[in-house]
Order: structure tokens, then sequence, then C-alpha cells
């Protein structure tokens, strides 16, 4: 074969919507035949091709009547290789740009993707391979004509923060489970939902969380279409909007509605990063978290022990500092020591002067404390003192009083009692779906 050739041919019997003909008997009791629309199994033709222009892409034939046919390509793979035509230089991530030397001048090449490029790739191809038209089919009139099945209108997002991207995303998803309400969907789509009267909104509006492994995505429904979001590959948040049905949106299927669906996609992106909210800023908080606890470097390249959550010491210094809050002159090395040592269960003579100097300058490393200007004193930070206050109330009063609930086998433990009873459910759960618990 001249010109184009596929790269992989496959075969598959699968389901589709067919014509047949069907036996049936007028007043007279005489058969004639009648064309009716039903379903099938019937072999399917895969085409895997690669072009020059567009990359990676398959065309899939029908062997029935009418012979339907599919084409599915990816925009991103056709950008791409424009971006290397014109030299923009670019780094790439699974199906999205990580980094672009000149994403005005990339977004100005990607403008340019419309149906007639799209239509062209279709004729290039069909002039190549074999399909159910035959030539003559093709002069009488019966030609493809290309509508739109799917379309998905993605927005990738790189994260500055990536080792914090994933506890961002996990707090937008449990601070936005109520995108899907009717109010809100609305909001993201730009159309008003109807619940009552003559003529409701027909289709499903619903939040629904998903995970695949420990990856979760957030899913919002509208109609038939649908919003997805996603922390990908620890890097980047994608947002990804797929029309199953223009009609949703009262547009027409031909491939000349693309541009208009190419709005509604991208801009429902747009208004989805809008409407949704986040009560705190959770990677803000890991960050403090680690800052306290985590090792760090001076200037001079010296690094600082943290202090770590658990550790009996790190508590027992937090503890005793949050005493000398209300002090004006602060405290000095003995003063600290003098508190700590009952805390350790030592007496204070076997703690030296040089082990409190390392915990001191531990404090300051970490902005726990700050050295009083031309004395030996010390004080709290206002920070510290919020971040010892509030990592020692953790410590105490959830964590060791929740472990010793759960270890305590003697006594029925609220706690116990209900992890216990979640344990049961799920066990029960699992039974009655047939799976292994």
């Amino acid at each position: 074969m001249e010109g184009p050739t596929p790269l992989f041919i496959g075969r598959a019997q699968e389901r589709a919507t067919v014509f047949r003909t069907e036996k049936r008997r007028d007043a007279a009791g005489k058969s004639y035949p009648w064309i009716v629309k039903t379903t099938g199994m019937v072999n399917q033709y895969y085409f895997y091709c690669v072009d020059g222009d567009f990359g990676p892409f398959f065309l899939n034939f029908c062997s029935y009547f009418p012979y339907n046919a599919k084409l599915c390509l990816n925009g991103h793979e056709w950008a791409k290789r424009q971006a290397t035509k014109a030299g923009i230089g670019f780094t790439p991530l699974d199906n999205a740009f990580a980094a672009v030397d000149d994403p005005a001048g990339l977004q100005d090449l990607c403008d340019t993707l419309d149906g007639a490029r799209i239509d062209a790739l279709l004729r290039k191809w069909l002039a190549a391979l074999p399909h159910p038209f035959s030539p003559a089919d093709r002069v009488a009139g019966y030609r493809y004509d290309l509508s739109i099945l799917r379309a998905e209108f993605s927005l990738t997002q790189m994260l500055d923060r990536p080792q914090s991207g994933r506890i961002f995303f996990e707090q937008v998803i449990r601070d936005n489970l109520d995108l899907g309400r009717p109010d809100q969907i609305s909001l993201i789509f730009d159309r008003r939902i109807f619940h009552r009267g003559p003529r409701p909104t027909p289709g499903t509006f619903r939040t629904r969380v998903l995970t695949d492994g420990v990856v979760p995505s957030l899913h919002v429904d509208y109609k038939t279409s649908r919003i997805k979001q996603y922390h990908k590959e620890g890097r980047a948040l994608r947002t990804e909007t797929t029309i199953n049905n223009p009609t949703d949106f009262r547009i027409g299927k031909r491939l000349t509605n693309l541009p208009a669906l190419r709005q509604i996609g991208f801009t429902a992106n747009r208004r989805l990063l809008g409407v949704q909210r986040l009560s705190h800023d959770p990677a803000r908080g890991a960050e403090v978290f680690s800052a306290v606890t985590d090792p760090n470097l001076t200037t001079e390249g010296t690094r600082i022990p943290g202090l770590r959550f658990a550790d009996p010491r790190a508590q027992a210094l937090l503890h005793a500092l949050l005493v000398f809050k209300l002090l004006p002159r602060g405290f000095a090395n003995r003063d600290l020591r003098a508190l700590l040592a009952p805390l350790l269960g030592k007496p204070p003579e076997t703690i030296s002067a040089g082990q409190m100097s390392y915990d001191l300058r531990r404090l300051r490393a970490h902005g726990i404390i700050q050295r009083i200007p031309r004395t030996h004193r010390y004080q709290l930070t206002p920070a510290g003192h919020e971040q010892a206050l509030f990592l020692t109330r953790v410590h105490d009063r959830l964590i060791r009083t929740g472990l010793a609930d759960l270890a305590d086998t003697d006594q029925p433990t609220a706690l116990r009692t209900a992890t216990r009873a979640y344990d049961k459910t799920l066990d029960d759960y699992l039974r009655r779906a047939g799976l292994a618990a």
C-alpha cells in the first residue's frame, strides 16, 4: 500500500447499533421485510496509526450496516508535534506540558486546531485504508462525515511545591463535596437547572470521590458530562471536562460545533477553580510542621536536628517552654533545666549545661525561641508559643489518649467500640457483596 500505513490492525467482536431486517405480515397475511434499528455482536476492525501531524490515533470500522466508524485522536499529541516543528522548546508531562519556553506561541498554535484539520486527517487516511464503502459507493454519494461523540478539554497546572500537592488536593476534596449540587454545578457550566415545573432539567448532578490505588480523584457530574480533577504524577493539578453528549448544552454534534464545545469545556475548567474553596491552606500547615520537626541547615551549612514530634525530650522541651510565656525577662539556661529534668524523670544535676545549650540552639534554629539582645536569656516567639501549645495538646490529649483507648482491652472504650463496629459493618458489607474480607 502506498502512502500512510498503519502500525497495527486488530479485529474484535463488539456490540454495536445496527439495522436488520425482520419479517412482518400485512393485513392479508402476506410477509414483507422491514428494517429495524437494534444492537448486535458484529466484527469491528481497528487501524492503529501514527500521523506526521497528529501522532498516534486509531480508526474503527463496523463491518455491519450502516458501517459506522470512529476516529479517536489526541489534540495534545498534535500540539507537541506542532511545537517541535515551530522550534518551541517544552518539557513533556503525561498528556500535558510541564514547562514551555514560549507559552503564548504554543497557545497560538493550539488555537489553530479546528474541525477542518481533523476532517483533513480523516480524508487523508480514508484514501489509504480499506473501509466498507467501495469506490462505486463513494461515486454514488456514500461517504463518511464527522460528528462529535465525545470531547475532552483539560487544564494542567504545575505546582511550585509538588511535595505538598497531594495534601493540598485532598483538602480541596474535603472542602468541596457539594460541587455537584444543582446550585453549584449551574455556576460551573453557566446553565440554569430546574427541579420543578413542567420541564425539569434531566440528568444526574452529583459529586463523587473515587480512589485508584492511593490516588483520589474528584468527579462532578452534569447530565451525561463530567469534570474530573486529580493530582497528576505528584506534580500538577489536573482538571478535565469531558462532554459525552453535546446536546447536554443544546449544541449539535456536527464537527462544525467544535469551537462552541471548546469554549464550554475550557470555561468549565476555569469556573470549577473559581467556585472551589479551602477552609485553610494544608500545604502551609505541612510546611510549618516540617519546619519544627525536620532538621534544617544554618547559613554556614551546619545541620541542626529537628524537634521530632514523638520524641519525649522534644515534647518535654515544648511543655517546659509554655511556663515561661508570661515572664517579662524571659528565662535562662538553668531555668529551663530546672523544669525539663522532672518532665524527663531525671534530677536537674544529671542534665549538663552543654546539653541544655544544645537544646536551646535547636529551639532557636526552628524559630521557637529567640535570644533577648545583649543577654543570655531567651523568650518564646509568638509563633513558637502557638506551635508549642498546639503540638503538646495534640500529643497529650488526642494521640496519646486515643491510642490508650484503643489499647485498653479490658474496658469497652468509646473509640474502641466505634472502631470495632466499623470493622464489623465493613466485613458484613464485603460478605454480602461476595468479596473476601
